[in-house]
């Protein structure tokens, strides 16, 4: 395993961007993140690297892949759109090996993360803001498919994106994206960031959450089946369940609940059910 020291040989950051033109493109979502103790943190609070496989989106001169390979972690593999980041990370390939780290230049939306490298698998990134969402929801489908797809995945997004995934049924920002993560992992925020920690700096400040994927169990329902009820229901989030879910009604009245409550103020758990007495009531 490479040292602190062994990242001396490597040029600063800032130099990096100079040398290979790394302006932060907008269109790509690009806000760099240089500050070592930080990149450094977020793979300290991930925690359980060792013999991990991890996947890196978007790694732009690669502050955070640099604090991934200076890990115990077993193999990265960095996939990055941008070609002047794919040549400014090719000095990481001596330090480390190219059997230790690899990059890609790909698009990550269409890219299956679990082609690149073997189980366990993580996934750590600093995500492109305008496609975080898409890429979280593409990876929570694979985790309904097969709970140890990843061991875990720590993310950053935007901290009103964090929010509305950490967000209570009963508050303004519980939807669909709160209820699709929350059933299918345990996750935690690890920390804030100000504008100030990035270069350039957003308007925006940011946040790092962790998943863990949960055991389901065998009587879970479908991806599918969630997605569905979940775009009924807070796709009309200030009528009652009532009317948003009136396709629904006969599993509102098998499972008991409350059809007056409006799609917000329904728990994950009570989601998780309909969607279960949906496929159970299909089936006959």
């Amino acid at each position: 395993m490479k040292s602190e020291s062994d990242l001396v040989e490597l040029p600063p950051l800032r130099e990096v961007i100079r040398t290979h033109n790394l302006r932060a493109e907008k269109s790509l979502g690009q806000n760099f993140l240089l500050d070592q103790n930080i990149t450094d943190k977020i793979v300290r609070l991930s925690g359980g690297m060792d013999g991990v496989h991890a996947v890196e989106i978007g790694p732009g001169p690669g502050g955070l892949t640099r604090a991934i390979l200076g890990s115990s972690v077993a193999q990265l593999v960095a996939v990055e759109f941008d070609p002047r980041s794919v040549a400014a990370l090719h000095d990481l390939i001596a330090v480390f090996g190219a059997e230790k780290f690899e990059i890609l230049q790909a698009d990550a939306l269409e890219i299956d993360l679990c082609s690149l490298v073997p189980a366990p698998r993580a996934i750590l990134s600093n995500l492109p803001y305008n496609i975080s969402t898409v890429l979280l929801l593409k990876w929570l489908e694979q985790i309904r498919a097969d709970q140890n797809v990843y061991r875990f995945m720590s993310l950053m997004f935007q901290k009103e994106v964090a929010d509305r995934i950490l967000a209570d049924s009963g508050s303004k920002t519980y939807g669909r994206l709160s209820v699709m993560v929350q059933w299918l992992c345990s996750v935690k925020r690890l920390f804030d960031l100000p504008p100030s920690a990035f270069t350039p700096p957003p308007k925006i400040k940011s946040s790092v959450l962790h998943f863990v994927p949960k055991d389901l169990g065998k009587a879970a329902p479908s991806f599918k089946t969630m997605e569905a009820l979940l775009a009924a229901a807070f796709g009309q989030r200030r009528k009652m369940i009532r009317g948003s879910l009136s396709a629904y009604m006969a599993e509102i009245e098998q499972v008991g609940l409350d059809p007056t409550l409006r799609a917000e103020d329904v728990p994950v758990a009570d989601y998780v059910t309909l969607a279960s007495a949906r496929e159970a009531l299909s089936s006959r």
